[in-house]
């Protein structure tokens, strides 16, 4: 199972990447889990945020992998219990689906790309800097893999 996280922003501060990579480097060689950072529009007098984020749109769809089930974090997401994330994840995997998860930029993410989404989830209620979206859904990522795997980490 592949499973891209492609986020716009680079350059985070190191706690980011530590928090990151550590959760990546938990997962089994048969889940290959990967980070695809997509530069971010410079903002300028002249730059909209409509055209910031269509920038940006044309961008992140240049780093989806093709044929991923795309799945894109946005405030207006539906949550999702860790063991329903679970069960999803499991049926992936048998189903052999690669999965591309989204995570926008400042601004927001362009409607081009929510409609070419299959699912729209929200991380949390709270808005979150997009650093900590990442390091949050690697966790959630590894954690639902260990209640897959029957592995303590994950404890109800």
């Amino acid at each position: 199972m592949q499973i891209t996280i492609v986020a716009v922003g680079m350059r985070l501060p190191s706690w980011v990447n530590q928090g990151v990579n550590e959760y990546i480097k938990r997962f089994p060689p048969e889940v290959n889990v990967q980070l695809s950072e997509v530069n971010p529009v410079k903002r300028n007098k002249s730059a909209t945020r409509e055209k910031i984020i269509k920038q940006e749109a044309d961008r992140i769809v240049i780093a989806i992998p093709k044929g991923s089930y795309i799945i894109v974090l946005d405030e207006h997401g539906k949550t999702q219990r860790t063991t329903v994330f679970a069960k999803n994840m499991d049926s992936w995997m048998r189903e052999g689906k690669n999965i591309a998860f989204i995570i926008g930029g400042a601004d927001g993410i362009h409607e081009e790309i929510k409609k070419k989404a299959n699912e729209l989830w929200s991380l949390s209620d709270f808005t979150l800097p997009h650093g900590l979206a990442r390091v949050l859904l690697t966790e959630q990522l590894y954690r639902a893999w260990t209640v897959i795997k029957k592995h303590p980490y994950h404890r109800e």
